[in-house]
C-alpha cells in the first residue's frame, strides 16, 4: 500500500508534475485514499494534496496548476495514523516550508519524538507519523546544510518501517530516499532518475532499475545516483532490467485489471515452470541458496503465509507430505511469531509473498531465521526485502498483478510450491527421477488444461449475472478441494463485499448444515473419481445432504464425471488433473464468478474498499 514517486529530469523537456502524475496513476492499484505532490522549480516549493482518489488531485492541478519544474515527489496514502483528509495527504512540509517529505510505513517510535518536537514549540498540522519526520529532517537540514546527511541523521532516529523522499528548496534539482523495511527503487535514465515504491513508477521512463538495501539513503540528481548506508559508508548496489514494458500493466482491451490477470494465467503458470529442469531433465531450482545436505536434514517444514497466499500454502502442505513424507505445518504469518512456535535448524520454514514487503510475513522470516531455521522465500517481486532476507527463493514469474486481490499470483504461488516439493522429494529420494519427470509434464500440461477453463467460461460470467443480489454463498472442498474453497470465498468478500464461507466439506455435519437453507447457493469442488474413490463418494454425499434441504447446488466437477450430475443444479466442467494438481483448475472459475459477480454490481474490482496491494504495516 502507499505508492511514491521521486523524479529529476528533465525527460525530453517532460514537466516534473505530469511524469509524477503518471507514476501514481500506474501505482494506483496498491491502495490509497488520498493523494498529493509537491514540486521544486527555481528553488520553491509548491504542494497539491487531496483525500480520495488521484481524480481528485488531478481536477485540482487542472484548476489550479502547479509549475512545471523539474524535479517532483509524489504520494498515494492509505490511511494509517489520522483520517483520509486533506490535511493528513502527504506531502508534509518543515516548519519553515522548504522541505517538503513523503513517506510509507509506520514509524513506532513517533509520538516520543512528536513529543520532543511540540516541547521545542514547533506546531504541527496533521495527525500523522510523517510529518514528524518531516520536522526532524527539516530541522537537521539546518544544522547539516546538506539534504542527505540530515536524512541519514534522521533515519537513525526513526524505528519501524519507513520510505521516506524528501526535496528541499535550498537544493535544487536533488531528490533524497531512504528505506527501512520498506520498498524503494531507483530508476536509472538518460537525463533522468527516478525512485518509486517498484519499477511501475517509472517503466514507461526506463527498464534500468537499482536494487536498494536495508538501511540506505540514496541521492538523485538528473546525472547521477548516490548509494549511502545509514552508517555513512557508500554501499553497494545491485542494478538490473526490468524485463515487461509499460503496456504490461495496461487493461489491453479487458474491463479491468482483474479479468485481464485472470486470463494471463495460464501464462503465469507456464513461465514459473520455465527454466526448471536441466539438460538431463532434472528438477533445478537456481535460486536455491542452501546446501543438499541441510535439505536433506529437515525433519519439520513450516510454510507462512497470509491472506490468499496462506491458501496456497496449504495446497503445498497436501503437496509436501505426500510427495516427501515431512511433516508439514501452515501458519498464518501474524500469528506466527506471537504463539512461540517450535523450530530450529532442522526446519525449514518457506514463507510466500507476492510483494516480498508483507509485514507479517517479513517479521515472520526474521523471527524464524532468529530461532536457526533455513528460509525459501516464494515470491513475484524481484529484490523485495522478504526475497533478500531469506536464505533463498523461488521467484514466481506471474508479471505485474495490477488488480489488488490477486489471481494469477495466486496460481503462480502454488506452481512454485508444488516445484519446491518435487525438489524435496528428488534431493531426498522420496521419489524416483522418472516419477518426478512424469510429475513435471502433468504440471507443464496445465497451463493449456487452465486455457480450456477460461475458454469455455462464459457460462459462470452469466451465473455472476444472474446471483448478483446474492447476500450469503457457501464453499465447500476436501483435500486441496478445501484451501480452494476458502479461496473462492475470500474472493467474493474481497470484490462483491458478500458473506462468503469455505468449509471443509467432512465438517458440513459438525454445524455449517444449520446455514443451509432454501435457494442458498453453495459451491461444492469435487474431487475426482480417479482419486481416492471414497473422497469423491463422501463429497458427492455431502452434495446430496446440502440439496436435500433446499441448497442451490452449483458443482466443480472434472469432464467425465457423472455421479455429479443427479445432485446439482448447475455443473462446472473442468478438465481431468491429477488430484494435488486441481488446485490450478478449479480455482479459476471461482475467479471468474466473484469477478463478473461484483461487475454486475457496479463495483470495482480492481480497487475493492479498504483493501490495499501490498500490507507493508503489521
Amino acid at each position: 500500500m502507499c505508492g511514491i514517486v521521486g523524479y529529476t529530469g528533465p525527460v525530453g523537456g517532460t514537466g516534473a508534475l505530469d511524469v509524477v502524475l503518471e507514476g501514481l496513476r500506474r501505482m494506483e492499484y496498491r491502495g490509497y485514499d488520498s493523494a498529493g505532490i509537491v514540486i521544486e522549480a527555481d528553488g520553491v516549493l509548491s504542494v497539491d494534496k487531496r483525500a480520495g482518489k488521484l481524480a481528485n488531485l488531478e481536477k485540482a492541478l487542472t484548476d489550479e496548476p502547479l509549475p512545471l519544474g523539474v524535479t517532483g515527489i509524489g504520494h498515494t496514502r492509505w490511511a494509517t495514523h489520522g483520517g483520509p483528509t486533506d490535511a493528513n495527504a502527504h506531502p508534509h512540509l518543515s516548519a519553515d516550508g522548504r522541505l517538503a517529505l513523503v513517506h510509507n510505513g509506520i514509524i513506532e517510535n513517533f509520538a516520543t519524538l512528536k513529543a520532543e518536537l511540540v516541547a521545542d514549540g514547533v506546531q504541527f498540522s496533521s495527525e500523522t507519523d510523517t510529518e514528524v519526520a518531516a520536522h526532524l529532517v527539516g530541522r537537521a537540514y539546518e544544522d547539516l546544510g546538506d539534504l542527505t546527511e540530515a536524512m541519514r541523521a534522521v533515519c537513525n532516529r526513526l524505528e519501524g518501517a519507513f520510505t521516506l523522499l524528501a526535496v528541499h528548496a535550498g537544493e535544487p534539482g536533488v531528490v533524497v530516499g531512504a528505506r527501512r523495511n520498506s520498498p524503494l527503487v531507483v530508476g536509472r535514465g538518460e537525463g533522468a532518475n527516478f525512485l518509486g515504491s517498484d519499477v511501475a513508477a517509472f517503466i514507461e521512463y526506463t527498464r534500468q532499475a537499482i536494487e536498494l538495501g536495508q538501511d540506505q539513503v540514496v541521492t538523485i540528481t538528473k546525472d547521477d545516483v548516490a548509494v549511502i548506508g545509514f552508517d555513512g559508508a557508500p554501499a553497494q548496489t545491485t542494478e538490473y532490467h526490468v524485463d515487461w514494458d509499460a503496456s504490461a500493466a495496461e487493461k489491453g482491451g479487458y474491463p479491468n485489471f482483474m479479468m485481464k490477470e485472470i486470463e494471463e494465467q495460464p501464462r503465469a503458470v507456464a513461465d514459473t515452470l520455465l527454466g526448471r529442469t536441466d539438460a538431463e531433465g532434472h528438477l533445478v531450482l537456481d535460486e536455491l541458496r542452501i546446501s543438499e545436505s541441510v535439505l536433506r536434514s529437515v525433519d519439520k517444514i513450516v510454510v507462512i503465509a497470509c491472506g490468499t497466499s496462506s491458501y496456497a500454502a496449504q495446497v503445498a502442505k497436501y503437496a509436501i507430505e505426500h510427495w516427501c513424507r515431512v511433516p508439514t505445518e501452515v501458519e498464518l504469518a501474524s500469528e506466527f511469531r506471537y504463539r512461540d512456535p517450535v523450530v530450529n535448524e532442522k526446519t525449514l520454514v518457506v514463507g510466500i509473498s507476492q510483494s516480498g514487503e508483507t509485514m507479517d510475513t517479513l517479521m515472520a522470516v526474521r523471527h524464524a531465521r532468529e530461532q536457526g531455521a533455513k528460509v525459501i522465500a516464494i515470491c513475484n517481486t524481484h529484490g523485495s526485502t522478504i526475497p533478500r532476507e531469506s536464505d533463498a527463493v523461488i521467484y514466481t514469474h506471474a508479471g505485474p498483478e495490477v488488480a489488488v486481490a490477486s489471481t494469477k499470483a495466486f496460481l503462480a504461488q502454488i506452481t512454485a510450491c508444488y516445484l519446491l516439493g518435487l525438489y524435496l522429494a528428488q534431493l531426498r529420494g522420496n521419489k524416483y527421477e522418472d516419477e518426478v519427470r512424469e510429475l513435471l509434464r502433468r504440471l507443464a500440461e496445465v497451463p493449456d488444461q487452465i486455457q480450456q477453463v477460461l475458454d469455455s467460461i462464459e457460462p459462470v460470467r452469466q451465473l455472476g449475472r444472474e446471483m448478483a443480489n446474492a447476500k450469503v454463498v457457501l464453499f465447500l472442498g476436501r483435500h486441496v478441494g478445501y484451501p480452494v474453497a476458502l479461496e473462492g470465498a475470500l474472493k467474493l468478500k474481497e470484490l462483491a463485499y458478500i458473506h462468503a464461507e469455505g468449509f471443509a466439506a467432512g465438517e458440513l455435519k459438525h454445524g455449517p448444515i444449520a446455514l443451509i437453507e432454501e435457494g442458498l447457493p453453495v459451491f461444492v469442488v469435487v474431487p475426482s473419481p480417479r482419486g481416492r474413490d471414497s473422497l469423491h463418494g463422501k463429497v458427492v454425499s455431502n452434495i446430496q445432504e446440502i440439496r436435500a434441504r433446499g441448497a442451490r447446488t452449483i458443482v466443480i466437477a472434472e469432464e467425465g464425471d457423472d455421479d455429479v450430475v443427479p445432485f446439482a443444479d448447475t455443473i462446472i466442467r473442468v478438465p481431468q488433473t491429477p488430484t494435488l494438481l486441481a488446485p490450478l483448475v478449479t480455482t479459476v472459475p471461482l475467479q471468474v464468478f466473484a469477478c463478473e459477480l461484483a461487475m454486475a454490481k457496479g463495483l470495482d474490482v480492481d480497487q475493492p474498499r479498504n483493501l490495499a496491494k501490498s500490507v507493508t504495516v503489521e
